[in-house]
C-alpha cells in the first residue's frame, strides 16, 4: 500500500468513530421529557442566577443533587434556594440577583409569628315577657360574666340583622320519619329561599341516617340547595350525633371570613339516635367549639313530649338556639319561619375575659341586659379556651 493510501485509509476511520459513538451513546441515555427536549432545541440566552424553578427537584434528583449551569460554579457558592409549593417564595414574582451575589441557602431558619387572641365572641338574642324580640338595645346595655367574673372589656358590639349568614340543613332521613318526610322537605326548601341571599349567606344540606351524606355543599343558590333537599331519600336507622358533629368539624368550623359570621345548624329530627358512634355530649362540644348555634325541630308529632325531645332541647339549648316541638305537620312550616326571624334579630359582641387562660377548658358565659326587667337573653352557655 502506498503512503497516500494508508494516509487516505485514517482520514475516512477518522470521520467514522464520531459518528459511530454517538449513535451507540444516545441508545444509553434515558429519555427526557418532551419540554426538555424543546428546551434544548432553542438557544439559551444568558441570563442572571435565579431561584429553581418548582419543576427542578426531579431534575436534580436525577443530576445527584446537581443543579445543571452553563458555566462552572465556585465550589464555595451556595446553591440557589428551590421554590417549593406552600413556600412563600413560591406565590411571589422572581427577582433575578447580580451574577456576583449568592442565594440564600436553602435550610435558612425562617421565623413564624403565633399570636393567642384573648377574646371571645358570641352571638345571642334578647326577648321581653311575651317572646318578641328586641332589637333596639346598645352596648351599655349588656353586662358580660365569664367564670363567675365581670369581663375586662367588651371591645366590639354589633347589631346583627344583617350579619352574614353561614348554615348548614340537617336532615334526618331515617326510616322512623318516612311518614312525613315529603312535607319535612318542602318545608325545608322554603326556608332555604327565604333566608339564604346571593352574594351573602350561603347554605349547605346534610340527610342522615345511619351515615351523614352531603347532598348539597356551601352556596348561596337556593336552586341548588332546593335539588339537594329532593335528592334525600329516607332509610335506615338513625346516626343524628354523628351526623352534628361531622358538620359542626368538617363543614362551619373551616368557614371563613374577613368580619363577623354567623353559624348556624337546623336540625329536623325525632331525637331518637341508635347508631352514632359519638355521644350526645361530644356532639355538643363540638358544636361548641365551632361557634354553632343549633336549632332543633321535633318530626315527633303525636302530640305528647318524649324522651328523645329532650335530647333535642338539650341540644339547643347548650348551644344558644331553641327547640321546637310542632303538634301537626303544618307547625313545621311554622317553626322555620320562627327560626328565620331569630337569624335576623340577633346581637354579636366580642369581649376580654378578666382572667383569659390557654388552658382548653370549658368557660361559662352569662349576658345580662342591665338596667332592663323581665328581658331575658340567650346565648351559648360557654367557649373552649385555646391552648398554647
Amino acid at each position: 500500500m502506498s503512503i497516500r493510501g494508508f494516509i487516505l485509509s485514517l482520514f475516512g476511520a477518522a470521520l467514522f468513530l464520531p459518528v459511530s459513538l454517538a449513535q451507540n451513546s444516545g441508545q444509553d441515555l434515558p429519555s427526557a421529557p418532551s419540554t426538555t427536549q424543546q428546551e434544548q432545541q432553542k438557544p439559551k440566552p444568558q441570563t442572571p442566577a435565579v431561584a429553581n424553578p418548582p419543576d427542578l427537584d426531579e431534575k436534580l434528583a436525577n443530576d445527584g443533587g446537581q443543579a445543571p449551569t452553563e458555566a462552572t460554579k465556585p465550589e464555595s457558592a451556595a446553591p440557589p434556594t428551590e421554590s417549593r409549593p406552600g413556600n412563600p417564595a413560591s406565590t411571589s414574582t422572581p427577582v433575578a440577583a447580580p451574577a456576583n451575589q449568592t442565594t440564600a441557602p436553602e435550610d435558612q431558619a425562617e421565623t413564624v409569628i403565633r399570636r393567642i387572641v384573648n377574646e371571645v365572641n358570641v352571638v345571642f338574642t334578647v326577648t321581653d315577657k311575651h317572646g318578641h324580640y328586641v332589637k333596639d338595645l346598645k352596648k351599655n346595655d349588656f353586662k358580660v360574666i365569664d367564670d363567675s367574673l365581670p369581663a375586662a372589656e367588651i371591645r366590639s358590639f354589633h347589631n346583627e340583622t344583617d350579619l352574614p349568614l353561614r348554615v348548614g340543613l340537617l336532615v334526618d332521613a331515617s326510616n322512623s320519619v318516612r311518614d312525613r318526610f315529603k312535607f319535612e322537605q318542602e318545608s325545608a326548601i322554603e326556608f332555604l329561599n327565604q333566608t339564604v341571599r346571593p352574594k351573602y349567606d350561603a347554605a349547605f344540606v346534610v340527610g342522615f341516617d345511619v351515615t351523614p351524606e352531603v347532598t348539597q355543599d356551601f352556596t348561596d343558590n337556593t336552586e341548588m340547595l332546593s335539588r339537594g333537599v329532593r335528592a334525600l331519600r329516607p332509610g335506615g336507622g338513625t346516626a343524628m350525633y354523628d351526623a352534628l358533629y361531622f358538620a359542626c368539624r368538617d363543614k362551619l368550623i373551616k368557614t371563613q371570613a374577613t368580619g363577623p359570621l354567623r353559624r348556624a345548624i337546623i336540625l329536623l329530627s325525632d331525637g331518637d339516635d341508635n347508631q352514632s358512634h359519638v355521644s350526645r355530649e361530644e356532639a355538643i362540644e363540638m358544636a361548641q367549639r365551632a361557634e354553632v348555634i343549633v336549632y332543633t325541630i321535633s318530626t315527633n308529632v303525636t302530640g305528647t313530649r318524649s324522651k328523645f325531645d329532650k335530647v333535642l332541647e338539650r341540644i339547643a339549648d347548650a348551644t344558644g338556639g331553641r327547640a321546637f316541638f310542632p303538634f301537626q305537620l303544618t307547625d313545621v312550616a311554622n317553626a322555620f319561619v320562627e327560626i328565620q326571624d331569630e337569624l335576623r334579630s340577633q346581637y354579636a359582641l366580642s369581649y376580654k375575659p378578666a382572667e383569659f387562660k390557654t388552658d382548653g377548658r370549658f368557660h361559662s358565659i352569662e349576658i345580662l341586659a342591665q338596667n332592663h326587667k323581665n328581658l331575658r337573653v340567650r346565648s351559648r352557655r360557654g367557649y373552649y379556651a385555646p391552648t398554647q
